[in-house]
Parts: C-alpha cells; sequence; structure tokens
C-alpha cells in the first residue's frame, strides 16, 4: 500500500484530534499509560526507524504496554510487528515521562545489539516506512525525542528524566 501527499495531509490534519481522543480514552480505561521503545542498533551501528500512518516523523519503534502485559512482552511484540526484530538480552536505557503528550504517559527505552530479523516488513495499515539510517544520516523528519535518545545512547551522555 503506497502512501499519497493527500494521505500526509489527511494524517497530519487528523493526528491532533486522534491523540486527544486516545488520550480521553485512555484517561478512563487506564491510570496511567506505558510505552516501549527500542534502540535497535545493527552490526554497522545503523539504528532501525519506523514511520507510522497515524503520527508525523521517524520514530524508535515501539508502543503501548498493554493490561496485563510486562513491558519486555510488549517490546518483543512490538519489535516484532513494525521491524520483524527477535532479540535477546535488551538493555534498560531510562524510563521518560513523556510529559508532552500526557501528564499520566512513561515511556521505557531498551537498547537492543542483538537480534535476527528474517526480513524487513511490508508498509501496512500502521507502519508505512521502516529502514536502518546510520545515526549521522537520519531522515530530516525524525522527531526531537528520538534523535536525543540515539544521542544518548551512541554518545553515553545521560539521560533526562522527561522524553522531550
Amino acid at each position: 500500500m503506497a502512501w499519497t501527499d493527500r494521505d500526509n495531509t489527511l494524517r497530519r490534519r487528523l493526528e491532533p484530534a486522534l491523540r486527544r481522543v486516545f488520550h480521553f480514552y485512555w484517561r478512563f480505561a487506564r491510570g496511567m499509560t506505558m510505552g516501549v521503545r527500542g534502540v535497535v542498533l545493527d552490526d554497522g551501528g545503523r539504528v532501525l526507524l519506523v514511520k507510522h500512518s497515524y503520527v508525523a516523523g521517524w520514530h524508535l519503534p515501539g508502543g503501548g504496554v498493554e493490561v496485563g502485559e510486562s513491558a519486555g512482552d510488549a517490546l518483543r511484540r512490538e519489535l516484532m510487528e513494525e521491524g520483524r526484530i527477535a532479540f535477546e538480552a535488551p538493555a534498560l536505557h531510562g524510563v521518560f515521562f513523556n510529559s508532552h503528550v500526557s501528564r499520566r504517559d512513561h515511556v521505557a527505552v531498551y537498547v537492543i545489539r542483538r537480534f535476527t530479523q528474517d526480513r524487513m516488513p511490508e508498509p501496512n495499515r500502521e507502519i508505512v516506512a521502516c529502514g536502518f539510517f546510520a545515526p549521522d544520516a537520519l531522515p530530516p523528519d525524525t522527531t526531537k525525542g528520538t534523535r536525543l535518545r540515539i544521542a544518548e545512547v551512541i554518545e553515553g551522555t545521560p539521560p533526562p528524566a522527561t522524553w522531550v
């Protein structure tokens, strides 16, 4: 499925409203929201990024932790869905308060250096593109938070408490 400029324009217009609707629902369905993201680094030091159909920019792969699911299980599920990644021994990079999204949202970020990938996933309704990129050659519309997490992992700088 190829995404057109019209699809991207519509997504950009609807994104703020969709985000508000989802977080309104989650306010009642969940006391706190938790997400996971993976900084997946290949042998060449390139990082896996994904582009979603429902939010602008390139992001680290990941998603929400479901009720009754551990952060590790959510990370395993999300990385398989978004990047066809099966991993071993993720290292916790940090847990971030994601205040720009919601006063109740937190994101656990893991670093994955040992993994297998049988193939790159085909574009679908959720993920319109994905790929490995050198940290110094990220796509121009890579989000600020994604760029900061990658720099923290690559350069070893201490992470802040908030996502940014």
